[in-house]
């Protein structure tokens, strides 16, 4: 029996609209009903399809940093949006309160690692993952020092190095020493897809190696999900179909996003040609496709080579992931004083 692959989400920036950027939007978040909370435009469509499309072979998690207390509202949300899932897992904030673990409450590395090395002990060893998260905090980082670990790729001493800059909690670094010492040598993460809820620049998470791509919507990632087996082509089409009828994206929109990818090889001639063919034998209006082939040939786009998927320095990012987080959290408070 062919094993299941897993699509591992995060919620908040990833597939929720979410604004915690301030103290009173972040009051606001937590006391929306789950009605009030807003998609990331094609998030729920395209989760549907990955459900679909795999034929009951696939399992759907969601590790998130938002509080406990809110996982009766999340649920009920996934399950307006038609949402069936496999497990959700939320941070404890309460208790981090409780025994004044202050910096527990933002820092990402000692509560997403314990918890996606956790749950990968549940999963069978052959099956493969993908990982959706964004760039609001460290899910590019956090997803693929956990895929090097897994594959024993990241020496014990890089990792401590890691803990330490991190400034992960004891019980969190015992959690993540346990659970390796309990998880047979794998190399199951496929791909890494960071929605870029800030607009980051793609060329930021080079240093990651093409596992991860940035996306700036959720047509992208069907596009990067075709060339990667996981969607057809009739999906990659409703997805393009929901965000031009249901998001208020326009075609020039979805042809330049098309662009984007070729243009930094996130998808590759052949892949959009693959897509394209079978757009027409699904019934796709032929006139569209046409479209997107003139687009990609017309604009004269160069794909950039394969890139080899490198170790990290992962000490070195997540100092430079620090300091930019400092830089732009004085920027805001200088902002702050004239508004």
């Amino acid at each position: 029996m062919t094993a299941p692959h897993i699509f591992r989400w995060d919620l908040d920036k990833t597939y929720l609209q979410t604004d915690f950027d301030s103290l009173g939007a972040l009051l606001r978040t937590a006391f929306q009903g789950a009605a009030d909370k807003t998609n990331v435009p094609g998030s729920a469509e395209l989760l549907r399809a990955l459900r679909v499309e795999a034929a009951g072979r696939a399992l759907i998690y969601f590790v998130s940093g938002s509080p406990r207390q809110m996982r009766g509202v999340l649920s009920e949300k996934l399950r307006l949006d038609g949402i069936h899932f496999d497990g959700f897992i939320l941070k404890d904030n309460l208790s981090n309160l409780l025994k004044g673990r202050f910096r527990a409450l933002r820092e990402q590395v000692g509560y997403k690692l314990p918890a996606l090395l956790l749950a990968r002990k549940h999963a069978p060893v052959e099956a493969h993952e993908t990982l959706f998260g964004d760039d609001a905090e460290r899910d590019a980082f956090v997803y693929s020092l956990y895929a090097d670990l897994l594959a024993r790729r990241v020496a014990p001493e890089v990792l401590e190095q890691v803990l330490e800059v991190a400034g992960v909690y004891p019980d969190g670094r015992e959690t993540i020493y346990e659970a390796l010492g309990h998880l047979p040598p794998c190399d199951p993460v496929d791909r890494v897809i960071i929605h870029l809820d800030r607009k980051s620049p793609p060329i930021r998470f080079d240093a990651y190696g093409p596992r991860v791509v940035p996306v700036y919507n959720y047509f992208q990632a069907a596009l990067v999900l075709f060339q990667d087996g996981r969607l057809r082509a009739e999906a990659v089409g409703r997805l393009g179909t929901a965000l031009l009828t249901q998001y208020h994206f326009t075609l020039e929109m979805l042809l330049r996003s098309f662009q984007d990818t070729l243009r930094r090889g996130a998808v590759t001639y052949a892949a959009a040609e693959r897509l394209g063919e079978q757009a027409v034998d699904e019934g796709i209006d032929p006139a569209v496709v046409g479209l997107f082939a003139r687009e990609a040939s017309e604009a004269g786009i160069v794909v950039p080579p394969p890139r080899p998927q490198r170790i990290p320095d992962y000490p070195a990012l997540l100092a430079r992931e620090q300091a930019r987080h400092q830089i732009e959290k004085a920027r805001k408070k200088r902002r702050g004083r004239w508004l």
